[in-house]
């Protein structure tokens, strides 16, 4: 399915990066793996890079050849190091590295963003969403920019999240995008068996996060997730854009079941 495609997957060093990378490669993929942290298995060509500042993000873009097919934005953190370094990962670096790569992909090639269904809320807080979505770089004083647009240090995860899902929509329309058919969508899993459980237990609270697990009968695991993202990246996918594809096992029908008591 993705036989001789140059696919870009970040956050390969562990959970859904790694098992979408070890995928991608299984399926004739020429796999760039990007991580802070060094993979504990071969993955394709392994470039370690940090998305959380634009030198970071550039020294990655640097790195990276040509004639890329996809960019699968999976690195990702809990939120329980606080808002500031939660969005500057989850969102800021992200976007940046996206926008950067434009100019290093084919025509018709696709971006991949794991957002969350703890984003769920973005309509609700479209302004703040769309407030962050739209901002361009990094913010040059974050402090200032968190209090700005109300982003409390203990809810980074879910706002980052919310912006992801808002910019996925935006830039699906953007010239830089669109003029060169770039199609970008995003993937948004429920609660998933990764090193990270933990921490994000201690972020939304167990209460929580059991509750999800119960509302669909277990937790998914990376190989529940992976097939997803390596179909957004192949041709059978070419004509989704800007779509987010809940892959929660049923936990967003749920969900809008019970808020929207249909």
């Amino acid at each position: 399915m993705l036989f001789g495609k140059n696919i870009v997957i970040t956050g390969v060093a562990s959970g859904i990066g790694a098992r979408t990378a070890e995928l991608a490669s299984q399926l004739g993929a020429n796999v760039y793996g990007i991580d802070i942290n060094q993979p504990k298995y071969p993955i394709g060509t392994f470039i370690e890079g940090n998305l959380a500042t634009v030198d970071g993000v550039q020294s990655i873009i640097d790195a990276l050849p040509n004639e890329i097919d996809a960019l699968c934005n999976v690195a990702g953190v809990s939120g329980d190091s606080g808002a500031d370094i939660t969005l500057r990962i989850n969102f800021f670096g992200l976007k940046l590295l996206s926008e950067g790569l434009t100019a290093k992909m084919h025509t018709g090639a696709s971006i991949v963003n794991v957002a969350s269904i703890a984003g769920y809320g973005w309509r609700a807080n479209t302004q703040r969403a769309s407030a962050i979505a739209t901002t361009s770089g990094f913010p040059e004083d974050m402090s200032s920019f968190l209090a700005k647009n109300d982003v409390p240090n203990d809810l980074g995860y879910p706002i980052s999240k919310e912006a992801l899902l808002v910019w996925t929509q935006l830039a699906s329309q953007e010239s830089l995008f669109k003029n060169k058919g770039i199609r970008v969508n995003a993937v948004s899993p429920g609660p998933v068996q990764t090193p990270i459980m933990n921490e994000f237990r201690a972020v939304l609270g167990n209460a929580r996060v059991d509750a999800d697990i119960a509302k669909v009968g277990r937790a998914a695991t990376p190989s529940d997730i992976a097939p997803t993202i390596c179909f957004l990246c192949s041709d059978g996918s070419r004509w989704i854009n800007g779509h987010n594809l809940a892959t929660d096992g049923g936990l967003e029908a749920v969900v809008n079941k019970e808020l929207l008591e249909l």
